[in-house]
């Protein structure tokens, strides 16, 4: 036996009848030999590590746009969190834990620069709509490794695909067809949340823009006064609730559902639609609208022309705009829009 095919066994033995096993994926969109010492789990999990677009995460904003704080959570510290979380939750279920954390830290490498106002400005912009976790989706199965992708398993691309949460918020309870196939990518949901409404809430309170009491009570009173013990009160939920459950999905409590839903809808208010906090990102949009502009002036100067033969200049604009860092996105808006004044000397 190889040393993969001894690590194969060993989940057999170690993990639940309900987890996902390496030896038994669906495989991946391109056949390729199997590695002699990393199941495919863990190849997937080192493939997203080393992607571009996951270095990239570093310089994306997450909910306060280019903060002069060094302690403010970006896209990149964000999914880390979540990585964090969701291995917890699967490694108490015996779920596959590196299914789970390749999930999580491919989540979210479709994401815009400007956080969530630059996903809703291309949206608008890109006929037939845009939205994160397709692009992520994009990235890993075409744009990374010059346009062969990464060639993940079916398990890691279905669970990137099924990690938003829609409207409702609501990480549990969804229809079959929108839950992810595996319970491991059915943490992704949970984890997700979690880790944003803790760290959006520790962020806020550093900008200023919260204090500890304004957080709603009866949600405090539930789930804890401190991140890490929200954070241990929701994880605990979920691991119980789940195998009081068989394991059959991932659950949670009416009670601490509804808890964290309502603290999610006071950082809607108090936090992510806080006019303080959104008014740079209004001058985010114009950015991004113009670069749209501008870009597909100049296709041939920044566009991938394989893209543009393929599926057209939209598609390609959509490839190139969201795949900035805010910091890029701003460096070239002034190099194309700002003049430059003649020296004098």
């Amino acid at each position: 036996m190889t040393i993969r095919e001894q690590l194969e066994a060993r989940e057999r033995d170690i993990l639940a009848p309900q987890a996902a096993k390496s030896a038994d994926s669906r495989g991946r969109l391109r056949p390729e030999r199997e590695d002699d010492v990393r199941p495919a789990f863990q190849r997937d999990r080192d493939r997203i590590i080393h992607s571009k677009a996951f270095r990239r995460l570093k310089h994306k904003t997450q909910v306060f746009l280019a903060p002069t704080g060094d302690h403010y959570r970006t896209r990149l510290t964000h999914t880390l969190e979540v990585s964090q979380i969701a291995r917890t939750i699967a490694k108490v279920l015996r779920l596959h834990e590196e299914l789970t954390e390749a999930i999580a830290l491919g989540h979210d490498l479709g994401h815009t620069p400007f956080g969530h106002a630059g996903e809703r400005v291309i949206d608008q912009l890109m006929p037939g709509g845009f939205n994160h976790y397709d692009q992520s989706l994009r990235i890993v199965d075409v744009l990374e490794n010059d346009g062969r992708g990464l060639n993940l398993t079916w398990e890691v691309r279905d669970g990137i695909a099924k990690h938003s949460k829609g409207k409702s918020g609501a990480p549990v309870r969804m229809t079959e067809a929108l839950r992810a196939s595996t319970i491991e990518g059915q943490i992704m949901r949970v984890a997700d949340l979690i880790a944003y409404v803790n760290h959006d809430i520790d962020d806020a309170t550093r900008a200023g823009l919260l204090c500890a009491g304004d957080l709603p009570g009866e949600p405090v009173r539930i789930l804890g006064e401190s991140s890490s013990a929200r954070i241990a009160t929701l994880v605990k939920d979920v691991v119980t609730q789940t195998i009081a459950g068989n394991l059959s999905e991932i659950r949670m409590s009416d009670t601490v559902l509804q808890a964290v839903l309502q603290l999610r809808s006071f950082l809607f208010d108090a936090v992510y639609e806080n006019a303080v906090a959104t008014a740079e990102f209004r001058k985010a949009a114009d950015i991004l609208t113009g670069l749209w502009e501008k870009v597909r002036d100049r296709a041939d100067e920044f566009l991938d022309h394989r893209t543009i033969e393929d599926e057209g200049l939209d598609a390609a604009a959509r490839d190139f705009v969201a795949g900035m860092t805010d910091r890029y996105a701003i460096r070239l808006f002034e190099q194309l829009f700002i003049p430059k004044p003649w020296a004098t000397d």
